[in-house]
């Protein structure tokens, strides 16, 4: 399937940029592509819309008048939205690759760009949430010594106890519990849940298993759940097996 979603179906993007002649400019072009374009010129106006608004993906810049691209990142996800986030930063600006994994962004993009790479980026976030969205779909309840992961409602319970995960962690719990004694190498967890943009930052990947074993694990330095390949990366447990 070539196309980026069913003709009925159409995606809804906000764009938070307060360089009116780029968010014009990249309204133009999602619309030819058959996407809902919402605009947002300034910070607190776009943390309004990111925050009430039904999106599928949100093109947010980093500076920003009002409420900057951090702190509006840091927010949706302090709400735990999922909505992907496509960060814009100029040339001139100062990204940390490394924030970016933990705030949540899923790309960022450079200016001056193309808009050829724009879209490519675009469909490329969109095209891997929703390969995410499928496999999450494909199980719906998995239990394993008293945790109980709720696909459908991305739920996360210990011995009956919710546990609050972010969006990242239940994506990384999930994935490895799909396949318990499935060894991930670190790059292929950076790719799988952020994409090849962020290639050379796996130590990234540890400092998110490190804050999900503190979230469900009963000993840290004997893990239950989420186990160590030593050499290689990560796994889920298999030895009681799923349900």
């Amino acid at each position: 399937m070539n196309s980026i979603q069913p003709a009925n179906i159409r995606k809804n993007i906000l764009v938070i940029e307060d360089d009116k002649t780029i968010s014009d400019l990249l309204k133009i072009h999602l619309s030819d592509l058959n996407f809902n374009v919402s605009i947002a010129y300034d910070g607190t106006e776009g943390l309004h819309k990111a925050l009430n608004e039904s999106n599928d993906l949100i093109v947010l810049d980093l500076m920003l008048p009002g409420v900057d691209g951090i702190d509006i990142c840091k927010e949706i996800r302090k709400n735990n939205l999922t909505t992907p986030i496509l960060m814009l930063t100029a040339k001139s600006e100062e990204f940390d690759k490394v924030l970016g994994l933990e705030i949540g962004a899923d790309d960022y993009l450079t200016k001056p760009f193309g808009i050829h790479e724009f879209i490519a980026r675009v469909k490329a976030i969109l095209r891997r949430i929703r390969t995410l969205n499928d496999n999450l779909s494909e199980a719906k309840i998995i239990k394993f010594a008293g945790l109980i992961i709720d696909v459908a409602k991305r739920k996360v319970t210990l011995n009956g106890e919710r546990i609050n995960l972010t969006r990242l962690e239940f994506n990384l719990l999930h994935l490895l519990a799909s396949h318990p004694g499935k060894t991930y190498t670190r790059e292929q967890l950076l790719n799988l849940l952020w994409g090849y943009q962020f290639s050379g930052y796996e130590h990234t990947v540890n400092s998110h298993i490190n804050r999900l074993r503190r979230k469900i694990e009963p000993e840290l330095s004997n893990p239950k759940y989420i186990l160590t390949t030593w050499g290689v990366g990560y796994r889920f447990n298999d030895n009681e097996g799923t349900e």
